[in-house]
């Protein structure tokens, strides 16, 4: 088998038109790969297409204020992407004039740039011969190659690496790198592979011994961690009262009405009478309940509505015109819609 030729082979017959895959600018690369760590192509291609449409330089990515890179991002998740996007593109245009670096360490080096995104933008951009190695590639190279090491140790890492980096063909590294992440993604996918279909079907050490469902392997994930807050709904003359998130902590960066964080779950009697304190004279009602998934955590918000009525020591109160000017964690936004309608 040469695993390398027969990838290309099978990649000149497909035709997986992607909008940065017609681009060797190492701008619109970047922010590809960017918007889809995480993210389903699908998802990510609108948001890549609306990234750069506001921001289509370097230059005025660097420039724009956080809060409307959030705004443009929102929906996304995993907001501490867009923050590095920001920081990274001042640092190109600080220290290297504007022009993307063109070596693989000073790429890596650059925030939210990890192993991947550097192989990828130097390989793509630059041409430079640098294995991708995400999770395409590691399931392809797993399966194929029936290796158990798991892909999210270190260990898996390093073995996964000097595999891609061996079957690398020098003269054809953006080529090929293009083709076997292609190959995972229409060919050797999670779920339902087109096994009978695949060029390496005699070859694949999980297809011939019945481990399509066992390869690759992960060590299991760490325990996930459930925390509650209470959110607080003011309003007064069509107004919401909205602060933003500075700290190092779930949407930062972000806008949200005001959270208050409870020691872990709480009845509701207990949750009013925390609210009461803290708004004395008030009248407080509850008026829902809405969780959201994140990475490693589960986010429980019940929501209160006080009766606020002087809010002029507050910094920010948004009316339904102003509400879309600021970008709020997804859980906050479906509320704000649902219950309030905007408002």
């Amino acid at each position: 088998m040469n695993f390398a030729e027969d990838i290309l082979r099978w990649h000149k017959t497909v035709d997986r038109r992607l909008p940065w895959k017609e681009s060797n600018d190492p701008y619109n690369i970047w922010i590809s790969e960017i918007v889809l760590q995480q993210t389903r192509v699908e998802q990510g291609t609108k948001y890549y297409h609306r990234l750069i449409e506001h921001f289509p330089t370097i230059e005025s990515l660097a420039s724009a204020h956080e809060d409307e890179i959030m705004r443009q991002w929102k929906g996304l998740g995993y907001y501490s992407r867009a923050r590095n996007l920001h920081k990274t593109a001042k640092i190109i245009v600080d220290r290297y004039a504007g022009h993307f670096p063109d070596n693989h360490e000073e790429i890596l080096s650059l925030p939210g740039i990890g192993p991947y995104t550097a192989a990828a933008i130097a390989s793509f951009a630059f041409d430079l011969p640098h294995a991708v190695l995400d999770g395409n590639v590691f399931r392809v190279l797993s399966r194929v190659f029936g290796i158990f090491t798991p892909i999210n140790t270190t260990a898996g890492k390093k073995e996964f690496s000097r595999l891609a980096t061996d079957l690398l063909p020098l003269e054809q590294s953006a080529d090929y790198n293009q083709a076997i992440m292609d190959f995972g993604a229409l060919c050797c996918k999670p779920k339902k592979p087109n096994c009978e279909f695949c060029t390496l079907m005699i070859s694949c050490s999980a297809y011939n011994n019945d481990l399509i469902d066992q390869l690759p392997q992960k060590e299991k994930k760490l325990k996930r961690r459930s925390r509650y807050f209470i959110g607080l709904v003011c309003t007064k003359k069509q107004g919401l009262l909205i602060e933003k998130r500075t700290k190092k902590d779930i949407w930062q960066g972000l806008y949200s009405i005001p959270m208050l964080e409870l020691g872990g779950k709480t009845a509701k009697e207990e949750m009013c009478e925390q609210v009461t304190s803290k708004f004395p004279d008030r009248d407080i009602s509850h008026v829902a309940t809405k969780s959201q998934k994140l990475t490693h955590q589960d986010i429980h918000i019940d929501f209160f509505r006080v009766d606020q009525t002087v809010l002029d020591d507050f910094e920010i109160v948004v009316s339904p015109e102003t509400y879309d000017n600021y970008a709020y964690p997804r859980v906050i936004d479906e509320y704000i819609k649902e219950y309030l309608g905007v408002f």
